[in-house]
């Protein structure tokens, strides 16, 4: 059992947390929404006031918070977590930040005795309530190591994939493969319809053939009937997008479907469907198409 301190209960961190305290961990948790410090300790851990209550006694601190500034805010800053934190604690952002984001923390981490992983994750709500999240971890391979039955409570792809920043690298090449399916699943629905085939049976077609995929499996259905409850907001992938442009940038590639995937994920934000799912791409082809529904 570790003794950990979560900040950070929203859409994700909220279950995950929730699911550590599950496993027999001890959890304290921070947030600024109370409503979302109560859900947690009506899963068994417990609620701190404030961040350094969260974090004073933890053999492990984690982060789960929306972009970089929040994130250094919450780690850097005059009352962050590494003023609060014994030397030698393993502190997990499983944020998506910025690939430099994440080597800034590792090294202040090493210059206070920190061990630092940056560990983003891809599954969505549902794969954060269910524990079956994709962890993609960048670090010392002896403090993966430390934190592997922590990432067995929460995910069931975890992998080691490179020094501090890897994992945020990583983390970037899937929103960018995500959001470029969530924009191909729109159109082929688009001119199924538009050419009077039946949308859900055209996409249960291509769900079982090549085209397959995540996206397909979990969102064809409410996307036939446009359904846009957030899982994972329009902003935050916007967010992400303008994360993946930057490392291409730094890494010296071009990825021009990237830039495109990026402009019409954009799109969808200043058309005002920011707090609606990223399958809301669909609003966007459709828009652009002359097929806007009611």
């Amino acid at each position: 059992m570790k003794n950990i301190g979560f900040i950070g209960l929203g859409v994700m961190g909220g279950p995950m947390a929730a699911n550590l305290a599950r496993a027999g961990h001890s959890v304290v948790g921070h947030d600024l929404g109370a409503d979302r410090v109560e859900r947690l300790v009506a899963a068994g851990g417990r609620g701190a006031a404030d961040l350094a209550g969260a974090v004073a006694d933890a053999d492990v601190v984690i982060t789960m918070l929306p972009d970089s500034p929040d994130v250094e805010a919450v780690a850097l800053g005059p009352d962050g977590v590494l003023r609060h934190v014994r030397p030698g604690t393993l502190y997990i952002d499983m944020s998506t930040v910025r690939p430099e984001t994440a080597r800034r923390l590792a090294r202040a981490g090493a210059a206070a005795g920190v061990r630092v992983l940056d560990a983003p994750v891809s599954g969505g709500e549902p794969g954060a309530v269910e524990g079956r999240l994709s962890i993609m971890v960048g670090g010392a391979a002896a403090d993966f190591a430390a934190a592997a039955p922590l990432f067995e409570a929460l995910g069931t792809t975890v992998a080691h994939v490179g020094p501090a920043g890897a994992g945020q690298t990583v983390k970037a090449a899937n929103q960018l493969v995500v959001g470029g399916v969530y924009a191909l699943v729109a159109e082929a629905l688009v001119l199924l319809e538009a050419s009077g085939v039946d949308g859900r049976t055209g996409l249960d077609v291509l769900a079982g053939g090549l085209a397959g995929s995540r996206v397909l499996d979990l969102k064809r259905e409410s996307m036939v009937k446009r359904e846009f409850t957030p899982g994972f907001r329009v902003d935050l992938h916007h967010k992400d997008m303008g994360i993946a442009l930057a490392a291409a940038r730094e890494a010296d590639v071009a990825l021009p479907m990237t830039g495109l995937v990026a402009q019409l994920i954009a799109a969808a934000r200043s058309q005002g469907h920011g707090s609606l799912d990223h399958s809301a791409l669909l609003k966007v082809v459709e828009n652009i198409s002359g097929k806007d529904r009611a």
